[in-house]
């Protein structure tokens, strides 16, 4: 993406702050795995959005002074002896590039710069990116920061610019929709070749290197989250993710995937049978939950919250269930469906959201509806992309057989 997107993100974030105020964001770094091998590092996702920059150990400073902003970015130096190993570290020439802040300076530089602020004119507050998924969520590098400054400075107030943030990243532009239709596309043909090579017997993590060879094939590197690859009874389980079982002949499979394209995600699932034909049951349960998703998608518009399109959902789920017998009563259906039918996507799969907010245009979001028949064996899903249009939807991941006809021609041509 081009720097100026990363530029104006900033400028749109610096009016939503208090005068006088300064705001640091950390890249994050690759978490130690053992000895001396780390995990594969990947930016925080919130610096990433403001910054364009995906290296790890940077530091990113906005102040905001009587209505101006000055902005610093603070790398790694340049180490000859340890680029031989890892590779060259980021010059302040492609900072400044993928960026569009000027002013680069050194890690060594940040704590001189930032006590300066509290001379002569000192700052009032200190914003940090404070995000709280739950209570045992491990502490980011904003977490220790803000340790310090109760320690160093327990008077100064510390605010939380998450919030901010969350309502920035929560309509996406031209620019990010591109990645996402990408990211769709690529996982489109993943799909594609795990139908084409589905068969009773293989195991579930064979029927996932179809998906991941395809990936690998269209150079992309990472999926958006780990992939699911649920065979019969396992399929109840939502997040199940051993994916080493053997896929048995009468069985469906619930795959849900998804690549990810500029750190951008895609998120589909699809259920099919492992021998290429649906058993009537399996259809039964298959066609309630396609009209679930179908239905909600259409009822989506601006200005509804996640939590009312999936009172839609499970309106639409309940009437099936009763009317093939299943449940007689509505409250019976969270046996069957224990889920929303919704979340955001996009730098992150399940993406940064508020529950009190609406859809907006340009909002991107999923449509899953499931049905989970534990005492059947059967799970089915069925998952789509989305972006929020002024008088409705449009789907992101069009292109992958969901129909009950689509999908046993689709392996019957394999």
């Amino acid at each position: 993406m081009d720097a100026s997107l990363f530029t104006k993100r900033r400028q749109h974030l610096a009016t939503q702050l208090d005068d006088g105020a300064a705001l640091v964001l950390f890249a994050g770094r690759a978490p130690h795995r053992s000895a001396d091998s780390y995990y594969e590092f990947t930016p925080d996702r919130n610096f990433y959005y403001l910054t364009g920059i995906d290296r790890e150990n940077v530091i990113f400073l906005l102040v905001k002074r009587g209505g101006a902003v000055e902005e610093t970015l603070f790398i790694e130096h340049t180490d000859e002896l340890a680029a031989k190993w890892v590779g060259a570290r980021m010059t302040p020439e492609e900072a400044e590039a993928a960026s569009g802040i000027g002013q680069i300076r050194y890690l060594e530089e940040f704590d001189d710069t930032f006590g300066a602020l509290f001379r002569r004119s000192p700052i009032d507050k200190v914003y940090l990116c404070l995000p709280s998924e739950s209570w045992a969520t491990p502490h980011s590098p904003a977490h220790a920061f803000a340790r310090q400054l109760r320690e160093r400075l327990p008077h100064l107030p510390v605010d939380n610019a998450f919030p901010a943030i969350v309502r920035l990243r929560a309509v996406k532009s031209a620019e990010e929709l591109d990645e996402i239709r990408k990211a769709a596309d690529i996982t489109r043909e993943g799909v594609l070749n795990m139908y084409r090579n589905v068969r009773p017997g293989m195991y579930e993590y064979q029927l996932q290197a179809y998906f991941d060879f395809a990936l690998k094939q269209r150079g992309t590197k990472e999926h958006a989250f780990p992939p699911i690859v649920a065979g019969g009874p396992r399929a109840t389980v939502l997040h199940y993710v051993d994916n080493d079982e053997v896929l048995e002949d009468g069985q469906l499979v619930l795959t849900d995937l998804g690549a990810a394209h500029g750190y951008y995600s895609s998120d589909v699932t699809r259920t099919f049978p492992v021998n290429g034909k649906f058993t009537p049951r399996q259809r039964e349960i298959y066609e309630i939950v396609l009209k679930a998703e179908i239905e909600t998608m259409a009822a989506v518009k601006p200005g509804m919250t996640l939590k009312a399109l999936n009172d839609i959902t499970r309106s639409i789920l309940a009437e099936g269930l009763k009317r093939i017998g299943k449940i007689q009563q509505d409250d019976e259906l969270q046996a069957y469906y224990y889920h929303s039918v919704s979340h955001s996507l996009g730098l992150d799969t399940h993406d940064v959201w508020d529950a009190r907010m609406t859809i907006q245009p340009g909002a991107v979001i999923t449509i899953e509806p499931g049905l989970y028949l534990e005492d059947e064996g059967i799970g089915i899903r069925i998952e789509d992309d989305v972006v929020v249009t002024e008088s409705g939807c449009e789907i992101l991941t069009p292109g992958i057989p969901k129909t009950v006809e689509e999908i046993e021609a689709a392996i019957a041509n394999r």
